[in-house]
């Protein structure tokens, strides 16, 4: 038992940093944020030998997006806990043409420049994790439909890769996703239920 735990340190404490990152974030409380970061360090780690060369350079783009959320929940209107969007319509279109042309310009640049053999499913699910990043830092709460499709994704990407603990991590993702989308959804019911009561004593 030791032995194994000593040869898949990385991965245990990604399952751990990567858990308690979702689960914050279900929980709509900005610690998600460094500890993301953590998980984003590890698994750049992890992914670099498995040859999810995409998956590894996500980790970079995380970094940079994790400031830029940290930055919007301690100091954009995100800050306030109790507060949740519907992502904008004019938004929609820009994020879909954003998954789609950065799958094909990430699968062009794994096809070309890596041995990757899973090119076109390391750049799929990479492009549309950095769409529900920063649907995630907006508050937006369509973000866990998006994330919940990639982890579904992930976790045949990780068996097919041998990555079993990334890939059991993955499939406990898709149940907090679940319930941080339920969580989300019930702020968001309690915020439309007290808003007419406060326009009358307006």
């Amino acid at each position: 038992m030791i032995e194994w735990i000593l040869t898949e340190w990385t991965q245990i404490l990604g399952f751990a940093t990567g858990a308690a990152c979702v689960l914050l974030a279900a929980r709509r409380n900005v610690w998600t944020y460094p500890i993301g970061i953590a998980n984003n360090l590890v698994f750049l780690v992890v992914f670099v030998p498995a040859g999810l060369y995409a998956s590894a350079a996500l980790q970079v783009v995380y970094l940079v997006l994790g400031v830029h959320g940290w930055w919007r929940w301690t100091r954009g209107v995100e800050h306030d806990r109790e507060y949740v969007a519907r992502t904008p319509r004019r938004a929609v279109p820009w994020l879909i043409v954003a998954a789609v042309a950065g799958t094909a310009l990430l699968t062009w640049v794994l096809a070309t420049f890596t041995d990757s053999q899973v090119a076109l499913a390391d750049a799929a699910t990479t492009s549309a994790s950095l769409v529900a990043q920063y649907m995630l830092n907006r508050k937006w709460i369509e973000n866990w439909f998006v994330w919940i499709g990639v982890d579904v994704a992930f976790v045949a990407l990780s068996i097919a890769t041998g990555l079993w603990i990334i890939a059991a991590l993955y499939a406990l993702f898709i149940g907090l996703c679940v319930s941080g989308l339920w969580s989300w959804r019930r702020v968001q019911s309690e915020s439309t239920d007290t808003a007419p009561a406060a326009d009358a004593r307006a």
